[in-house]
């Protein structure tokens, strides 16, 4: 039994998923996951936010193997810090079939980002979203940026929709590739039409290294998840705002699962649904193949690309 409490009202992940409808295209590629612990094994960061339920590697290869992915993109969760080695220790795991996203502070040394990178880690990640971490000095960030770009890794960064005018000119002077996660998270109650989702749109038209990831409805929808047994076209209200951006920029777009869903509030997704959602927003067999495999792999695996 771990030794670490739960945060109260902590959703835990949703057992069972259902085997998903839509076939995957083979090697296609789950990009954005987690690890959480095991809290005895890996403990979780002094400096947390939340303490989350327990999430394995074996868990999330099982999960994968039912889905149908072939392989993983596992991003480092803010519960960790930049203690990595739950990280580390699922992509060696992985016989090859996972990479990586870590958090790092400016005193990281070359040694360890060697050790990061021949584990498999190929990006770091910047939080932005205040109720999740604290403040890091952006001349802090801009250098660990730059100690990364010679190791050909990029920037995951990720904010709210609301905060992208102030964080602009900190995102776009930033020297590598710069995936967004979950589309900058778009109140999709202004609609897709909006000025707020239309700026986003804009900064990634304007600068062709800016990525995105097309992922999370279920952190982003109004409408929610289907009624038991119902329509499987979950979180229908977002289908507008990946689907915009999938086709827009097909060669930078990104998809995953979330697993284990952390710091969800109303439900917990089954699995199997979300990748049911893949086909309404990527709705050709030519953007499921860059949406799922190409692009991941040109990203996370470019010596197999």
């Amino acid at each position: 039994m771990s030794t670490f409490e739960k945060t109260p009202g902590w959703l835990d992940w949703y057992q069972g998923p259902s085997k998903p409808r839509f076939e995957l295209p083979a090697g296609s590629v789950d990009a954005h996951c987690h690890v959480f612990g095991p809290g005895d094994e890996f403990p979780y960061a002094p400096e947390r936010k939340y303490t989350p339920c327990d999430a394995s590697k074996a868990q999330l290869f099982a999960l994968r193997d039912h889905l149908g992915f072939a392989r993983n993109v596992i991003v480092q969760a803010t519960c960790h810090g930049a203690d990595n080695r739950a990280l580390v220790d699922a992509l060696q795991a992985s016989d090859g079939k996972a990479r990586g996203v870590a958090t790092v502070k400016r005193s990281i040394t070359d040694e360890e980002l060697q050790h990061l990178h021949q584990a498999g880690v190929r990006g770091v990640r910047f939080n932005f979203v205040k109720r999740l971490v604290d403040f890091t000095p952006r001349d802090e960030l801009m250098d660990i940026a730059a100690r990364i770009q010679p190791l050909g890794w990029h920037v995951v960064i990720y904010f709210e929709a609301v905060d992208l005018p102030e964080l602009w000119d900190f995102f776009t002077a930033l020297p590598t590739t710069v995936v967004v996660d979950h589309m900058g998270r778009p109140d999709v109650s202004k609609g897709v039409d909006s000025d707020e989702f239309g700026l986003f749109l804009q900064f990634m038209r304007e600068h062709d290294n800016i990525w995105s990831k097309v992922s999370c409805p279920e952190r982003l929808s109004v409408s929610g998840p289907p009624a038991l047994g119902g329509e499987p076209n979950a979180y229908r209200d977002v289908v507008p705002f990946a689907r915009r951006v999938v086709e827009q920029f097909p060669d930078r777009v990104l998809w995953g699962t979330d697993w284990p869903h952390p710091n969800l509030k109303n439900h917990m997704p089954d699995d199997g649904l979300l990748v049911d959602f893949i086909p309404h927003i990527a709705p050709t067999p030519a953007l499921q193949q860059a949406l799922l495999v190409a692009n991941p792999m040109r990203l996370y695996w470019p010596e197999e690309a």
